[in-house]
């Protein structure tokens, strides 16, 4: 019995040792998969990092309608283009000309400011500044109507201090602001595009990279075996542990240094948030790669083309960002996408890595998504060993097959 023993174990070791270095080179000698494994998941994060490098949208284009032209709107609209979102491009005689200005892109807000204004302030009367803004993007909303609230709010203190004669500096200062408070930004100061989207790219990056590199792969070797089998005719084993286990072993070593690369690295050239403990960030990285490399090799039991790959998994990049919390609340989906975003390794990896990254979050604090992980790691490994003994029993049965024939 022991020998036997250690016959099956090396059985096992040889045949999973013969898997992790054939995954090895279809990974070294195959330029598309190269590219998936290596010079996507280097150059991408730079390129997104690069793009955002501003990370808050500032000087957004915006005309001006002076109806009343007085000191005080004059002066209302400076305040408005003193401020770091705005910048007033032009001013227009009336809305059609501001429309135009809009519609050749030269601005992306309006601010109008009424004919009373002037008239009404100094009569004690509520005046009206119409604010319009390009909805074409969030930011130019924020920006145009941060500038024109900011700049309304220190002229309303600055009339209520001057309607006050007689009073001390303290007591305009109260009436300046008679609630003092505090603007503070939590786990994004800089109130930064980078800094809210990068993070969740990053993990999104690692995982779809890897559905296609393994699925390209996996559709590479179906073309070049007879049958358009997942492995080639005339294997004699049934037993598909040691192959899911030698394939995700060899995808584990490339993919570890590139999380670090990915993860680590690039927030820290950027000066984006980095707020994690490396330690346990690299803790919370393994049961995500895990996840990730079984749900591709359980995927690519689908792919038989070399290009299927492309078409399953890139199209699905901005729905999974999407429905993984980070661009719109989770708490708003719909249940049917919540339940969906439930079986994609990203959703609980972006949810782990924004906490640790972006709040400081340490692994004990989350329990939820690290057991959500290894709980995918256990089901997918489950699912790709299915798909192996299925791929290996057509494999020994084309084999039968051929024998009976000969």
């Amino acid at each position: 019995m022991p020998n036997r023993l250690k016959n099956i174990f090396a059985d096992f070791s040889r045949c999973a040792l013969g898997n992790f270095l054939a995954e090895g080179r279809t990974a070294l000698r195959d330029q598309g998969v190269m590219i998936f494994f290596f010079i996507v998941p280097l150059a991408y994060p730079l390129l997104y990092c690069f793009i955002y490098t501003n990370e808050a949208v500032r000087e957004v284009p915006v005309v001006a309608i002076d109806n009343d032209r007085s000191a005080q709107s004059r002066e209302f609209l400076r305040n408005i283009d003193a401020t770091p979102d705005a910048h007033i491009v032009a001013y227009a005689a009336d809305m059609e000309e501001a429309k135009a200005a809009m519609q050749r892109r030269e601005a992306y807000g309006i601010i109008n400011v009424p004919r009373t204004f002037a008239a009404d302030l100094a009569a004690g009367k509520q005046t009206t500044v119409s604010v319009f803004s390009d909805m074409s993007s969030m930011l130019y909303y924020k920006a145009v109507y941060t500038s024109a609230l900011n700049a309304s709010l220190e002229m309303n203190a600055k009339l209520k201090v001057e309607r006050t004669p007689g009073a001390t500096q303290e007591q305009a200062r109260v009436m300046d602001h008679p609630i003092a408070y505090k603007d503070i930004s939590l786990f994004n100061p800089q109130n930064g595009f980078a800094s809210f989207l990068i993070p969740a790219v990053l993990m999104l990056v690692l995982q779809q990279t890897l559905l296609l590199g393994i699925g390209m792969a996996a559709g590479t070797r179906r073309e070049r075996n007879p049958g358009h089998l997942l492995v080639p005719a005339g294997l004699q084993t049934t037993n598909p542990i040691p192959f899911v286990l030698g394939k995700a072993a060899m995808y584990l070593i490339i993919y570890l240094p590139l999380s670090i690369y990915v993860l680590i690295i690039v927030p820290r050239l950027f000066s984006l948030n980095h707020l994690f403990v490396p330690h346990d960030l690299e803790l919370f990285i393994v049961p995500f790669l895990l996840a990730a490399i079984f749900f591709a090799i359980t995927l690519s039991g689908l792919i038989r083309h070399r290009e299927t790959s492309i078409m399953l998994i890139v199209f699905t990049s901005v729905l999974l960002l999407f429905i993984s919390g980070v661009s719109w609340p989770q708490s708003a989906l719909p249940a049917f996408w919540r339940t969906l975003a439930c079986i994609f390794p990203s959703t609980y990896g972006i949810h782990g890595f924004v906490a640790m990254n972006n709040a400081g979050a340490r692994l004990s604090d989350l329990t939820t998504e690290t057991a959500m992980l290894w709980l995918q790691t256990a089901i997918y490994f489950c699912t790709a060993c299915a798909v192996y003994w299925q791929a290996l029993r057509s494999s020994k049965g084309v084999n039968s097959r051929a024998s009976k024939c000969k």
